[in-house]
């Protein structure tokens, strides 16, 4: 199987010289659009008119970045789909727009011929619903709100032509999140679509549910590490040949693993840094704090990937893992972990 390094959501032109303006016009076409549940319903007569527009745009948008991702090489052919394609399509005031059959039928031909081009070119792509997704929680109707949340985001990939068998070229990622954790979890699933369970993934937080709680999980769906978010919550950079890690690639029954790689903010690591080297070897967690860094602070995702020695810890997972560079210079920092990964003679 090909090893694979991928990114998130939006791409960024590698010259950031140019001016905003052309910046725009060269990533837009590859990039999402949106509106507002306020902005909709204050101008009800136009309201319409702008879905129309933003959702045909959002779905271009996917085939955009497909086929601009398949002019990388095969090890960089991964991407995550922004979640906001069909705006408000959970929000109950809208639903009868997106329930038209005419609405229903473009989505159904272009998300088709979205998913043809990601397996004509060999591009594995994901999704993300956001924080508000929360299966676990014990409220019953957040659970059913987040029920709906990620059926939306299944609509999308079977439209595309995935979940008919298990992780079959799409994953659908949550946090375990919620006061029931993994029982929650384990309680949702079953209320699910086929395609939905199918696609299911289940990522380790930094402060709420761990990894030993994402591993009660193994059986059930699944399921993400995310390197960066253990080491927030823990302090460990866990190894590669950790039985733990062995069990999330046995979760996936065959099927290739995603994994998910950040890295903290320089603001946050600073304090601990009067010399400036910020970058140079692994953070011990206990001197950051004892330093005055803060841990909710450290979780948040830096802008590119500068710290050598962590990358290739990171990267020390490639073999049996892709990983997705979850950085906010999306395909910028997913290229220059990609050179280290060229480098050491991994891709």
């Amino acid at each position: 199987m090909t090893r694979r390094i991928g990114f998130c959501c939006q791409w960024f032109h590698h010259d950031r010289t140019l001016k905003k303006k052309q910046l725009e016009e060269i990533e837009r076409p590859m990039n999402t659009r949106s509106t507002t549940v306020r902005w909709l319903n204050e101008h009800k007569e136009q309201a319409e008119e702008k879905l129309d527009f933003v959702f045909k745009h959002n779905i271009d948008g996917i085939k955009n970045l497909i086929l601009k991702v398949s002019t990388l090489p095969k090890s960089r052919r991964m991407c995550r789909i922004s979640s906001p394609i069909l705006p408000v399509a959970t929000q109950a005031d809208w639903r009868y727009y997106w329930d038209k059959p005419e609405i229903i039928k473009y989505c159904e031909k272009h998300f088709a011929e979205a998913g043809d081009l990601a397996r004509k070119h060999d591009v594995k792509v994901s999704f993300h619903p956001g924080q508000f997704t929360v299966l676990a929680s014990d409220n019953p109707d957040i659970v059913e709100r987040s029920i709906d949340e990620f059926e939306y985001h299944v609509n999308m990939a079977r439209w595309m032509g995935f979940g008919k068998s298990f992780q079959d070229g799409c994953k659908i990622n949550v946090h375990i999140s919620g006061r029931q954790g993994p029982e929650g979890i384990i309680k949702a699933i079953p209320r699910l679509s086929p395609e939905a369970r199918n696609l299911l993934t289940i990522e380790n937080d930094e402060m709420g549910w761990g990894l030993e709680s994402s591993l009660e999980l193994e059986k059930h769906c699944a399921l993400v590490l995310d390197i960066h978010h253990h080491w927030v919550r823990t302090g460990e950079y866990i190894q590669a040949n950790d039985d733990r890690v062995k069990r999330i690639v046995d979760s996936w029954r065959g099927q290739r693993p995603t994994m998910h790689y950040s890295y903290s903010r320089d603001e946050w690591l600073t304090p601990a840094y009067p010399d400036g080297k910020l970058h140079e070897g692994f953070h011990d967690m206990q001197t950051l704090l004892d330093k005055g860094c803060k841990k909710q602070k450290l979780r948040a995702h830096s802008e590119l990937l500068p710290n050598r020695a962590v990358n290739e810890w990171a990267l020390t997972f490639l073999p049996e893992l892709d990983i997705q560079v979850e950085a906010k210079m999306k395909n910028l920092a997913a290229e220059q972990l990609h050179n280290q990964a060229v480098e050491l003679g991994l891709v």
